[in-house]
């Protein structure tokens, strides 16, 4: 079936290369797109170069480093793009698409935090009908490995916080090792969202929960990175919070408004 690899990356010379390679030994059918914010350490040479030796993986190189969010939804819209350009979209949408097998995109982290080896766990939750999947650290077997102790509380934390105030049962919704089904994914319209870092991933969870589709979780075992330094600041945890509390307080009000009206 088709599958599209979608990996933004900043300054990940150190894993890059052989990240890709892990991935092109996972899942050889795989195509790769990489969206690089101009690496100031070349990461995106590096990836033209194992694109040239692996094949099957497209480097889209920005302008400038603008966020996660603002990366997927660049890279998002060139793989729809290409997609519908190629009667892709058009084809799934009537059901003819390779013998009704859907077309399937994986988000993960460039910096091996995100073990390719769980692909193929990923795409078989696809296969058996979930509109996305999240590689979850808290659901029963997932876990985290070389995080400080603040750290891993503050992730779940945030994570109880985001799905009690939203509404959704999703037990880690900032987890950017997922799979969605292609149509799902485009049929929340990305590109319209504004949040970056991990209230975009959120954000995505959130759409996908309000138009019914169904999310999965696998459990994963989230590893810290050995080489290049986090993109995580206090600026994205306050972003993050923030829009959270914000789109919370729109949807319980919401709630109390379709109560108060049907009375």
């Amino acid at each position: 079936m088709p599958i599209t690899v979608v990996l933004p990356t900043y300054n990940e010379r150190e894993n890059i290369a052989a990240l890709l390679a892990d991935i092109r030994r996972v899942v050889p059918q795989a195509f790769v797109l990489v969206i690089d914010d101009q690496s100031p350490d070349g990461t995106g040479d590096i990836a033209e170069q194992a694109a040239a030796e692996l094949g099957q993986i497209e480097v889209l190189h920005r302008k400038s480093k603008d966020g996660l969010g603002s990366a997927y939804r660049f890279g998002f819209h060139h793989l729809f793009a290409s997609k519908e350009s190629s009667g892709e979209l058009l084809s799934e949408t009537l059901g003819t698409s390779d013998l009704g097998q859907p077309s399937i995109v994986i988000t993960m982290d460039a910096d091996f935090s995100h073990d390719p080896k769980v692909i193929p766990e990923l795409i078989v939750a696809i296969e058996a009908g979930a509109d996305a999947v999240v590689g979850s650290r808290y659901v029963r077997g997932g876990s985290t490995v070389d995080w400080p102790l603040h750290r891993r509380l503050l992730s779940r934390w945030g994570n109880m916080y985001t799905g009690a105030i939203l509404g959704v049962r999703v037990r880690d919704c900032t987890s950017g090792f997922r799979a969605y089904r292609l149509m799902a994914l485009r049929g929340i319209d990305p590109h319209s969202t504004s949040a970056e870092g991990y209230a975009f991933l959120t954000e995505l969870i959130v759409r996908l929960r309000r138009q019914g589709r169904s999310i999965t979780e696998v459990p994963i075992t989230f590893v810290d990175r050995k080489y290049g330094s986090s993109k995580m600041s206090s600026n994205i945890i306050f972003e993050s919070m923030r829009l959270v509390t914000r789109w919370g307080i729109r949807h319980r009000w919401q709630q109390f408004r379709s109560i108060f009206t049907s009375r």
